[in-house]
């Protein structure tokens, strides 16, 4: 029969990137693939900064854990 495909749950997906996105950020691809995330990557924060306002507007208390997540991610650095 059909091979069953196993998705995760809407809640487990990937967060601004994907792994294989990952691996190429932190150089274990090739630079051309390398180079072609970032670029996917800024179109996404272009994304991401409609999605903080829209956030503001609706939902401020999801803002705020969006904020304290990359807050702390950045004072960990």
């Amino acid at each position: 029969m059909g091979q069953h495909i196993k998705r995760p749950l809407m809640s487990q997906g990937r967060g601004l990137l994907t792994e294989s996105e990952r691996e190429a950020i932190a150089g274990e691809t090739s630079d051309s693939y390398r180079y072609k995330t970032r670029s996917f990557f800024r179109d996404r924060l272009q994304e991401l900064e409609k999605d903080v306002q829209l956030l503001s507007e609706s939902d401020p208390e999801l803002l705020e854990e969006l904020q304290d997540v990359v807050c702390e991610q950045s004072e960990n650095e």
